[in-house]
Parts: C-alpha cells; structure tokens; sequence
C-alpha cells in the first residue's frame, strides 16, 4: 500500500513536469498564479513553465529512494530521498528567484 502512495507521488511529479515541460500550467505556479497581471507581464510564462517542468522531473527522481525505502525496508534511503527532495526545492527557488533569469529581456 505504501508503495503505491509512493509511486502515486512520482506520477504526480510526473504529470506536472509534462505540463510544465509544454510551457503550459502557469496557474500552478504559486506566486505567480496570485500576482497582478501588470508583474505578470514582465515574466516569460514559457521560460518559467519550461524550468517549472524540470525541477519536477528532477523533484519526481528525488522520490525514487523514498519508494526504494518502503519496498527495500531501509530507513536510510528514506533519509537520503529526503534530503534530496528538500535540496532540491532548496536549489530549486533559490535558482529562480536570483539573477533575474526569468524577467523578459527588454527591447531597445
């Protein structure tokens, strides 16, 4: 029962990466989906989305040792997914909230 939570969550993960990977789902993003349209304008929705779309296929192989765990009985490998996992949600809105990366270039 518990391994299929587990992969439930990896397709989850899955999914969200497939949507996001199209450039599409902006409204799944928090923050973004609550700004006004006038923020919304200076973001490129398709570059976020796109980069949205990785890090949860990243955050989707992040699960894979906490699945591991529940199917091998081995705590440490629930240890180490969620070290991982939160590493990767870490890495992950600090990547995107510095360096202006997704801001629309300005035309001149």
């Amino acid at each position: 029962m518990l391994l299929a939570i587990h992969c439930g969550m990896m397709l989850v993960f899955l999914l969200l990466g497939l949507v996001f990977s199209q450039g599409k789902g902006a409204f799944l993003i928090a923050g973004y989906n609550t700004a006004p349209k006038q923020e919304k304008e200076k973001y490129d929705e398709k570059a976020l989305c796109r980069f949205m779309g990785k890090l949860m296929f990243v955050l989707a192989a992040a699960w894979v040792p906490i699945a591991l765990s529940a199917l091998l009985d081995r705590m440490w490998l629930l240890w180490l997914g969620l070290g991982l996992f939160l590493a990767v949600c870490i890495g992950g809105v600090v990547y995107m909230n510095t360096g202006h990366r997704f801001e629309k270039k300005k035309q001149q």
